[in-house]
């Protein structure tokens, strides 16, 4: 074989081996601090799944309460209206039974004027009282119609809150599913490592938290009740849906928290940040509950300089925090009780 044509052989060779090559490089496997990094978000999604879950789920228990309350006002209702047909049957059984007409008449023929004048002003009684009786049936029908029209609104309602309820809590749990499926195409020994940096980071993570705890003692009132509560649980797992008392999740905690401290709140962040005065970030004080993500989906409690204490995410304990951004959730706001 010539040198030219051995040339040719080579360039072809390298032109049918590059895109191979470059295939290979485009789909390799992800390294463990991208796959670590993966995880978390996954992580994170699913906890912004969960909480917009526990905000269904709040939602639902109000229209739900309301829904029942509206049963029962429709029921009173019903037994009124159904006791008003009963009194206008009676009423038009006498009639018929006597006869409207013959009374009348025997009424205008009677010898004794005086009895035919006190009788005629009976039988007008009679009439105005039936005619009362008649309007009380119908505004008591009107009443049950908007009653009734009002139930099947809020069972819509409850029908959506329902559905989302079951969705977000669906779309939380799909999640993390995704983050253990990508774990399992690793091999054994990169699960573990990753395993015993996560492990290693958490303790960290707990050892400074409980050093920030230990100078939270000055503040007083219901925000110090709360606050004191909250570090009280550092190092307990976050778990879906949980409010202790030994897992939590961010408005769990937050709940249990300012229950302690007298203050009633929903087991929900979004809910919650709605309740209270409303807090300028420039004026925040220790106890403050801080809000997080558009729409909100996360809540912890000021501790004081640029900290807080919360319940992260799946995955991770309660902990004190120096980020106040904490990635794609920004701080939106802030309220106090």
């Amino acid at each position: 074989m010539s040198v030219t044509k051995r040339l040719l052989v080579a360039v072809l060779a390298i032109a049918v081996a590059t895109p191979a090559l470059i295939t290979t490089a485009a789909h390799a496997a992800p390294s463990l601090e991208e796959v670590q990094a993966k995880v978390r978000q996954l992580e994170e999604d699913a906890t912004t799944a969960a909480e917009g879950a526990q905000e269904a789920k709040v939602k639902l228990a109000i229209l739900t309460k309301t829904l029942n309350g509206i049963k029962a006002k429709a029921q009173v209702q019903g037994q009124s209206l159904s006791a008003l047909q009963k009194s206008l049957g009676r009423i038009a059984v006498e009639q018929y039974k006597s006869g409207a007409l013959s009374q009348g008449l025997e009424l205008l023929f009677s010898s004794d004027p005086t009895l035919y004048l006190s009788s005629a002003g009976a039988l007008d009684a009679i009439t105005r009282g039936k005619s009362a009786q008649l309007r009380k049936y119908e505004a008591a029908q009107q009443r049950l119609s908007a009653t009734t029209l009002t139930v099947n609104d809020k069972l819509a309602l409850v029908a959506a809150a329902q559905k989302k309820f079951a969705a977000q809590s669906a779309l939380a749990l799909s999640k993390l599913k995704e983050a253990e499926v990508l774990l399992s195409k690793l091999k054994k020994a990169d699960r573990e490592r990753l395993a015993k940096l996560a492990a290693a980071q958490e303790d960290a993570d707990q050892a400074s938290s409980l050093a920030a705890a230990a100078g939270a003692n000055g503040v007083s009132g219901r925000a110090g009740i709360a606050l004191k509560y909250a570090l009280k649980q550092i190092g307990d797992r976050y778990v879906f849906g949980a409010a202790g008392l030994v897992t939590w999740d961010c408005s769990g905690l937050t709940m249990r928290a300012y229950q302690a401290a007298g203050v009633s709140l929903p087991h929900s962040s979004a809910a919650q940040s709605r309740i209270g005065k409303k807090v300028s970030l420039k004026a925040l004080k220790p106890g403050d509950l801080l809000f997080f993500g558009r729409p909100i989906s996360h809540v912890g409690i000021y501790l004081g300089g640029g900290r807080m204490v919360h319940a992260p995410r799946s995955g991770s304990r309660v902990k004190v925090t120096t980020d106040l951004n904490m990635g794609r959730k920004a701080l939106i706001g802030a309220r106090r009780y």
